[in-house]
């Protein structure tokens, strides 16, 4: 799959306040994914770090029943915002993951969750870098999705999850094995470095994940199903 076929930014425009994150290629990478689920009026979606409510509001325009959480006040905005531009109802709730929804269950569970390694490991962060930086190792949001999210499914429902092979796809791929989750790779696409890569390629290549050539990370879509 070429970057081409993945340029980044969603079908129509959306609104993305300052610091809340915009549509890139792994939000088309996995509105693709999303889109080849059989989807429709009978499935209740959970989008778990919403951002700018792009997968929340392509769910609702499939037919599902969608909730849509982010930990920021200016994502959930932004994702009410753009729900209402797409003329789509979206329930969005402010929270830290699978906290927000205590209770509830769900057919389907998406997240583009943040996933840069960053030289800085304080977390939370503040601001921008909210919506991408997660640790030295760029786990710190993808391991508690993968311990998280399994609780939050129905059997049968199946977890959507986007992040970069820069943060270990084997290891997402274990973690759910372990949480008892039939995971494999959906999609994959190889796409140019970003402004924050770019700006962090010598530490990268410093820390084994990248090398001094490298100009693109490949994106992976892994898709989970609980027995």
């Amino acid at each position: 799959m070429t970057a081409e076929a993945l340029r980044p930014g969603p079908s129509a425009p959306l609104v993305t306040l300052p610091g809340v994150y915009a549509p890139q290629y792994d939000t088309n990478l996995l509105t693709r994914a999303l889109c080849r689920e059989n989807i429709g009026p009978e499935t209740e979606v959970l989008d778990l770090g919403t951002g700018s409510g792009a997968l929340a509001v392509q769910a609702a325009r499939l037919g599902a029943s969608v909730t849509a959480v982010d930990i920021s006040r200016r994502a959930v905005l932004t994702a009410r915002l753009n729900a209402r531009l797409a003329g789509q109802r979206v329930t969005v709730r402010r929270g830290d993951l699978t906290s927000a929804v205590r209770g509830r269950s769900y057919d389907l569970v998406v997240s583009n969750p943040p996933y840069v390694p960053c030289p800085d490991p304080r977390l939370p962060r503040r601001g921008a870098a909210r919506a991408w930086d997660a640790g030295l190792d760029g786990r710190a949001l993808l391991d508690r999705i993968c311990d998280t999210a399994p609780s939050v499914l129905r059997p049968g429902g199946t977890l959507l999850l986007v992040h970069s092979a820069l943060c270990g796809t084997e290891a997402t791929l274990k973690r759910l094995a372990d949480a008892g989750l039939t995971a494999e790779v959906a999609d994959r696409a190889l796409v140019p470095y970003g402004p924050v890569l770019r700006s962090r390629h010598q530490w990268l290549c410093e820390e084994g994940l990248s090398s001094h050539d490298e100009t693109r990370e490949e994106l992976v879509v892994v898709r989970a199903e609980r027995p």
